[in-house]
């Protein structure tokens, strides 16, 4: 048969062409390949070489269960392309049954008082008398951060707002999801909207390359690299969760949508998640509500 190797880019190639899959997903497949490729050059390409290959990322590297799920997600399409291909004589794969249990992680978050401080911090840079290159640049991150903080979009969304997205007569943004996906979000509070506004105005002043609206001194679009950069100076600055990412303002979004009583569906929606399991996992953040139901129904408060 072919080299494993070969057959990897090949495979890689064919995923690229008939699935809707990410750049940074086909990143992840093709990292688990390699990987498995170094494994196999002291190992051969037998029915045992997938059990030798999960003992020796659970035992010897003692990765978490997530990483091994997902790397025996990408095996098993693997050795299902080299068996339909003709590349091996039966499917390797099947002959071994895993079970994982993957760790549910709870969503990590931000106190609403942090997150206001972050605000209030970013909102007083914006407003003081400086150079008007940092006046450009902190009205950019104000509206950037409040974006987040007000929609729960992800950063790579944030990333790839363009401009032709932004429907000022409905107040509304289209935006491109994971999978391609794209859906619209309503901007409700007041003062998002007009940071984000006053923000295209600025924009304007400084040569641009790009139809993105978030963009860095040079006016190209700003990367999600660079959007981690602003929130680690503004969580600093600030004085807020040093532990903090962008993530968690997305995590306190939707905890806090929940709380205050939106149903689980239009949060899936509006967050933009494929299945509402996913959505799930932020009812059990929600502390406010369980409050509410037990101070209200728990037969114990009567006795």
């Amino acid at each position: 048969m072919k080299s494993i190797k070969t057959a990897s880019e090949e495979f890689i190639q064919v995923i690229q062409s008939t699935k809707n899959l990410s750049d940074k997903t086909i990143l992840a497949y093709r990292s688990d390949l390699n990987d498995f490729h170094v494994f196999l050059q002291d190992n051969i390409l037998d029915e045992t070489v997938i059990l030798k290959y999960v003992q020796m990322l659970s035992k010897e590297r003692e990765l978490k269960d997530n990483t091994v799920c997902r790397k025996l997600i990408t095996l098993k399409m693997f050795f299902g392309f080299l068996y339909e291909n003709g590349y091996t004589d039966c499917n390797y794969y099947n002959n071994h049954h895993f079970r994982y249990k993957k760790e549910r992680r709870l969503p990590k978050t931000l106190a609403v008082k942090e997150t206001s401080k972050l605000l209030s911090y970013l909102t007083q840079v914006a407003n003081n008398e400086t150079s008007y290159f940092e006046y450009w640049k902190n009205c950019r991150n104000l509206a950037l951060i409040d974006i987040l903080i007000s929609t729960g979009i992800r950063i790579a969304e944030a990333s790839n707002i363009a401009f032709s997205d932004v429907i000022f007569s409905e107040r509304t943004i289209l935006i491109h999801g994971k999978g391609r996906k794209q859906r619209l979000i309503y901007i409700s509070c007041t003062e998002t909207w007009s940071n984000l506004t006053k923000w295209l105005k600025v924009r304007k002043s400084r040569p641009i390359n790009t139809d993105k609206i978030f963009v860095n001194r040079y006016g190209e679009q700003l990367s999600i690299h660079g959007i981690e950069y602003i929130y680690k100076n503004a969580k600093n600055a600030s004085g807020i969760n040093q532990k903090s990412t962008p993530h968690y303002l997305r995590h306190t979004f939707a905890t806090n949508l929940l709380s205050n009583g939106a149903d689980l569906r239009s949060v899936q929606e509006i967050l933009g998640h494929s299945s509402v399991a996913t959505t799930e996992i932020y009812t059990e953040v929600s502390t406010k509500r369980k409050k509410q139901v037990l101070n209200k129904y728990n037969y114990r408060n009567k006795l």
